[in-house]
C-alpha cells in the first residue's frame, strides 16, 4: 500500500481508561496535531456496536487529516464503521478470514511476537506487522515475553512487510526503534496517558528533548 511505511511512523493505539481524562476524541485530535500518523481504536471491553459508535466519532474528527483509522480485534466493527482497516492478533481470526471480510482495499495489520509468526505472515493478505512487545507494558496484561531491541531487529529483518514496534515504548526510544529497521512505533500510555497528548506526540518528533 502506497505510503504505509510513512504512516506507521507514529502509530497511536487508544486506551479507554487512559483517554478518560480528556475523552477519546479530544485525545486523538490533540495527538494527531502533535504528529501521530495512524490511529488504532483499541477498546477491549466495548461491544461491537460501541466500537462502531466510537469509530464513527473518530472518523469525523480525523476527516481531512490523512491519518488512517483502524479498529483492533473487531473486523466486523471496522466494516460497519467503514474505517480504513483493522488490526488482529495471533489469537484472533485468521488473516485470510479477516481479509475476506474487509475486502481487498482496506489496511490489515497483524501482531507477531515470534519468528515463526513473522515468516508465516502472507504479504498477499496482510499489509503490515506489529512487532513486540519490545518491553513489558501495563496496558496489555497478557502480553508475551518482551523481546527487547535485539529481538525487534531480528524479527524486522525477517519480515517482508512494513513493521511497527510496540510495547512500553517512549519518546526516548524513537531513534533506537528506527535503527532496528522498523518503520515506526506504536504508542499507548506515552501519549494517551499524558496530560497534553499533543506535546507528548511532538516529543517523538523531537526525541532529543526527552533525553
Amino acid at each position: 500500500m502506497n505510503g504505509l511505511h510513512q504512516l506507521l511512523r507514529l502509530y497511536l493505539v487508544t486506551d479507554s481508561a487512559l483517554c478518560r481524562h480528556l475523552g477519546l476524541v479530544e485525545t486523538v485530535v490533540q495527538a494527531v496535531a502533535g504528529g501521530v500518523t495512524m490511529v488504532q481504536l483499541r477498546a477491549k471491553d466495548a461491544t461491537t456496536p460501541e466500537r462502531v459508535s466510537m469509530a464513527l466519532a473518530l472518523k469525523v474528527a480525523l476527516a481531512g487529516t490523512g491519518v488512517p483509522l483502524l479498529i483492533n480485534d473487531d473486523v466486523e466493527a471496522a466494516v460497519a464503521a467503514d474505517v480504513d482497516g483493522a488490526h488482529i492478533g495471533q489469537g484472533d481470526m485468521q488473516p485470510a478470514q479477516a481479509r475476506n471480510i474487509l475486502g481487498p482495499h482496506k489496511i490489515l495489520g497483524l501482531s507477531c511476537e515470534t519468528s515463526d509468526a513473522v515468516l508465516a505472515a502472507d504479504p498477499g493478505i496482510v499489509d503490515y506487522l506489529g512487532i513486540g512487545p519490545v518491553f513489558g507494558t501495563a496496558t496489555k496484561a497478557d502480553h508475551e515475553t518482551p523481546i527487547g531491541f535485539d529481538g525487534l531487529e531480528r524479527l524486522v529483518r525477517l519480515s517482508a512487510l512494513p513493521t511497527v514496534a510496540i510495547g512500553g515504548l517512549k519518546a526516548q526510544h524513537h531513534k533506537q526503534v528506527l535503527a532496528t529497521g522498523s518503520n515506526g512505533q506504536a504508542i499507548v500510555s506515552a501519549i494517551c496517558g499524558q496530560a497534553d497528548p499533543k506535546e507528548a506526540a511532538l516529543a517523538f518528533k523531537y526525541p532529543e528533548l526527552c533525553t
